[in-house]
């Protein structure tokens, strides 16, 4: 009885000492994200109201013309906002990440105005981070919205043709909030080809030009999750984690930018590479060992056939989209 007593006592301080290893094997990354809002340029050039001109057939076949009103700023707010909801869903089916603090973030961006200028510096940068309790910063602004209706008129024929025309951009900084440095800084755009395809793919309908609530949730779901797959392209590369003959596994899965068809380089981590005159690690040494083709793509994970190996592709390596 004494030495079962002895080894429940064991296995309990074995898995107390262990707790702590377990925890941090588990931990996500921590990341902070600044509500989304319009530059103040663009905030002041987008109008509330605009009369929109366009020209139909009247009931007994001959021309007139109408004009609605097309509220451009309501739309603008409207993507905004339901991309502000968007992204933090997106990161979250990242599976890399951890929300933090957002409410304390709030706060650190009203007091610096970054939230609307987006030109947030080392200093703030780490502060904001460090008070949300997190190791990365996202700010994204909205730099460039375009939502309106376009006629033209056919010389000599009489008739005419109505285009709509949207244009949506965002601007997304990554900062390492533990040195505010700025790891990433990208553009992401949508447009009229863009939106023709989803609204074709999802058969919704546009009223007057204006959004309908699914036209608008799909079109930041989109832009949602190509940020979110740049943010976890910049701080987690997709990675080798099996390799069986000529087909590798990658922790890549639905959702998180892969494709099947898509042609990936792959790269062989080596040295740490480490600035000789301040001594800041810069990341590893990065040497391209072969190409992949993504061949299937799961919920959690994908598959790719090896199109060319030079031998170094093995668990561990890196791969990067090719453009």
């Amino acid at each position: 009885m004494k030495k079962i007593a002895v080894c429940k006592t064991s296995l309990v301080l074995l898995s107390v000492a262990l707790l702590p290893l377990l925890a941090s094997a588990q931990e996500k990354a921590t990341l902070a994200i600044s509500s989304i809002k319009p530059t103040p340029s663009l905030a002041a050039a987008v109008s509330s109201k605009t009369i929109v001109d366009s020209h139909v057939q009247g009931g007994n076949g001959a021309a007139k013309d109408e004009s609605f009103t097309l509220d451009i700023k309501q739309e603008m707010n409207r993507v905004i906002e339901s991309l502000d909801g968007q992204l933090i869903d997106r990161i979250n089916a990242t599976r890399k990440f951890d929300v933090v603090g957002r409410s304390d973030l709030s706060d650190v961006m009203k007091e610096q105005d970054l939230g609307a200028s987006g030109n947030v510096d080392a200093k703030t940068a780490a502060q904001g981070g460090k008070l949300a309790g997190a190791k990365y910063l996202l700010v994204a602004t909205v730099d460039d919205f375009q939502d309106y209706i376009e006629r033209a008129v056919f010389e000599g024929t009489g008739r005419s043709a109505t285009k709509r025309v949207f244009r949506f951009s965002i601007v997304a900084k990554i900062y390492d909030s533990t040195t505010g440095k700025l790891l990433e800084s990208a553009n992401f755009q949508t447009g009229n080809d863009a939106f023709k395809q989803i609204q074709e793919e999802r058969n919704y309908s546009v009223n007057n030009g204006q959004l309908s609530d699914e036209m608008m949730v799909a079109v930041s779901h989109t832009m949602a999750e190509k940020i979110a797959n740049r943010l976890a392209d910049v701080i987690f590369p997709a990675k080798v984690i099996a390799k069986r003959d000529n087909l590798i596994t990658i922790n890549r899965g639905e959702g998180a930018g892969v494709a099947v068809g898509d042609v990936f380089n792959v790269f062989a981590l080596g040295e740490a590479l480490k600035d000789p005159d301040t001594g800041e690690l810069l990341g590893q040494e990065e040497v391209k060992v072969g190409k992949v083709k993504i061949s299937e793509v799961n919920p959690k994970v994908s598959k790719a056939e090896i199109l060319e190996d030079t031998g170094g592709i093995a668990t561990g390596a890196v791969l990067r989209k090719m453009k």
